[in-house]
């Protein structure tokens, strides 16, 4: 990791570049310069910063510094307005939508999405298929001994067709329900 004065002198460096450049093609007076501004003293480069790297880290290891340890990320150049700050927070796309396909549930009533199912006859059914599956678990004894043949549901009143040979039937004791076909 770079210490901080070869930081500095390859930011020195940078800025020499582009002022050479800047008055290259625009020709700019001498008298305006770049320059580097640096609070403090402890930022300039030491005395021996001169010499080659190589006699410089022959010399006594620094202790790292306060800054070494930071994660430098970029900062905005320009502060953002309050208007442009409220004209994005507040644009279309990030408002509310007012939903224009919303309809009574034609079996229970409460209002749901055309095409989406009713969340109150959602759980309704859910229920429904609990008791079925706690029913199935009591006539089998346990999940290791279902049959591997499909399951027919008749409710109160309904008798097995001819389809229904051979598959596992359950019966329940109720009415069947107008939303469980």
């Amino acid at each position: 990791m770079m210490n901080l004065s070869s930081l500095v002198q390859s930011l020195r460096r940078s800025l020499l570049r582009i002022e050479s450049r800047l008055q290259q093609a625009a020709g700019w007076d001498a008298q305006l310069a770049l320059a580097l501004a640096a609070p403090g003293p402890g930022l300039l480069p030491r005395h021996d910063a001169h010499l080659p790297p190589q006699e410089e880290q022959q010399g006594p290891q620094q202790p790292p510094g306060l800054l070494d340890s930071i994660l430098w990320m970029a900062a905005p150049k320009k502060r953002r307005t309050i208007e442009v700050n409220r004209t994005r927070r507040r644009a279309d796309s990030k408002l509310l939508k007012v939903k224009d396909n919303i309809e009574p549930c034609p079996e229970c009533g409460h209002l749901k999405q055309k095409h989406v199912l009713c969340g109150f006859c959602y759980e309704k059914v859910c229920r429904e298929t609990a008791q079925i599956r706690r029913q199935i678990s009591e006539m089998e004894g346990g999940p290791l001994r279902a049959p591997a043949s499909e399951t027919v549901v008749l409710y109160e009143g309904e008798t097995p067709s001819e389809q229904d040979k051979g598959k596992r039937i359950v019966e329940r004791a109720r009415k069947r329900p107008a939303w469980f076909s």
